[in-house]
């Protein structure tokens, strides 16, 4: 299995409303529920007015379109971090699934999971 380094600097926070963002954006993920409205998005675009912000996230994509049949994708990768101490923040899309793990971890993350076997682009 393939894994893309993203180039970007990531901030995840919460927003009190989505006119806080700007949707023209090339790259970010939102969420909303009844509690909250979630974004992860390039730290230089991170919106001026957040309500909590987290910044120095890095991130991977797991390459190729997978099939929602497939199993235990995120589990393994979780896992193997897991066990070497380095916690993350799992975002999905409809085609593939992308790993956040804080910037001071992100090589030694890539470390990992290309001992494990896995190919990092």
């Amino acid at each position: 299995m393939e894994l893309k380094k993203l180039p970007w600097d990531l901030t995840v926070c919460k927003v009190a409303s989505v006119e806080e963002i700007d949707l023209r954006r090339e790259f970010f993920f939102l969420g909303r529920t009844d509690e909250e409205i979630s974004l992860v998005c390039r730290t230089e675009e991170t919106p001026e007015r957040t309500c909590a912000r987290e910044d120095g996230w890095r991130a991977f994509r797991v390459q190729g379109v997978l099939d929602f049949s497939l199993v235990g994708i995120l589990s393994r990768l979780s896992g193997l971090l897991a066990e070497n101490g380095i916690g993350l923040f799992a975002v999905s899309t409809f085609n593939t699934d992308y790993i956040l793990v804080k910037a001071d971890h992100f090589e030694a993350a890539l470390r990992v999971l290309s001992g494990a076997g896995y190919t990092v682009l």
